[in-house]
């Protein structure tokens, strides 16, 4: 039989995650995605998942494209940061 793979590595924790992250991927610098992105997954009521979706149909966007501009406009990419 073949030895089964360690699956706690996966789940490991990085020892600097700032590192972890700037090493992983650099932003552009217009801050549109570009052909890399990186999926979030977030746990929210039922309630608010239809809030966000009527929000964004009466504004003829995506939710994807509304919640990017949303975090977008809530973590800024300061110029002086080096990532």
């Amino acid at each position: 039989m073949s030895d089964r793979p360690n699956r706690r590595a996966f789940a490991a924790r990085p020892g600097d995650p700032e590192q972890w992250i700037r090493s992983d991927y650099t932003a552009p610098r217009d801050g549109k995605p570009s052909g890399f992105t990186a999926r979030l997954t977030i746990d929210i009521t039922p309630e608010l998942r239809g809030r966000i979706k009527i929000a964004a149909f009466q504004r003829g966007v995506t939710v994807a494209d509304m919640l990017r501009d949303l975090l977008a406009h809530e973590f800024p990419n300061d110029e002086g940061d080096p990532s």
